[in-house]
């Protein structure tokens, strides 16, 4: 088991349901579980069961009907909205789509969000991309990349502010396997360089299985 065994993430009984004309659809109800610092852990579950709202509760995008999450100590349930927007940007990294910027400014926008200096940011970004081989790439837009170099600057873009935790939500469902093989090795490595907590819904098996705990979402709730 990777990760100094304390725990940096605890969700208590997340409850989420949906109005759906006159019925009420319940996808979240009591989830519990919580998250090691430095670990990568992996949330499978069928098509529908709740992966994707799950993911926006955990990265303050959405709030739940019920319930608490607690990031290192700290409680987000009683955060206002400016409160939780500064948390989000500055704790939590995100393996979205890249948007329609070159690729250096992708991977600046983080800090660009949080107000750091441009010229700082640039550097780091720079260095970043560096990382992942991609440093004569930065002036590329997303589509001038390839499937795997747009996940490569996404993965580093996600930690350019030092989070602590990175959610990726299907981050292989669009690559090919040896692509996603690739994106996978280089996303491990840097998560356990950075020592970053890495949580990941997937549909693979192959992922989950090099991951250093599974959870499996199913009836609502959360289970190993």
């Amino acid at each position: 088991m990777n990760g100094n065994g304390a725990d940096i993430i605890e969700v208590k009984d997340l409850r989420k349901s949906y109005v759906q004309g006159e019925k009420k659809l319940e996808v979240l109800s009591g989830v519990t579980f919580s998250l090691r610092r430095g670990e990568i852990a992996c949330l499978m579950g069928e098509s529908g069961a709740g992966k994707t709202t799950l993911f926006n509760l955990l990265g303050l995008l959405d709030n739940p009907d019920q319930g608490n999450i607690v990031f290192n100590g700290r409680e987000t349930s009683s955060l206002n909205a400016n409160e939780r927007a500064a948390f989000r940007n500055r704790s939590i990294g995100f393996l979205f789509q890249l948007s329609d910027f070159t690729a250096l400014e992708n991977v600046m926008m983080p800090g660009l969000i949080s107000g750091q200096p441009r010229e700082m940011l640039e550097e780091k970004a720079a260095m970043l991309l560096k990382r992942v081989g991609l440093e004569s790439r930065g002036h590329h837009h997303p589509k001038e990349l390839s499937g795997g170099e747009q996940q490569r600057v996404a993965m580093v873009r996600s930690l350019l502010n030092d989070p602590l935790i990175v959610l990726a939500d299907e981050p292989t469902g669009n690559l090919d396997e040896r692509n996603s093989d690739n994106f996978i090795n280089l996303a491990f490595e840097m998560v356990r360089e950075t020592g970053r907590t890495f949580f990941i819904a997937t549909h693979s098996q192959r992922l989950a299985a090099r991951c250093d705990r599974v959870f499996h979402l199913a009836g609502g709730k959360v289970g190993n």
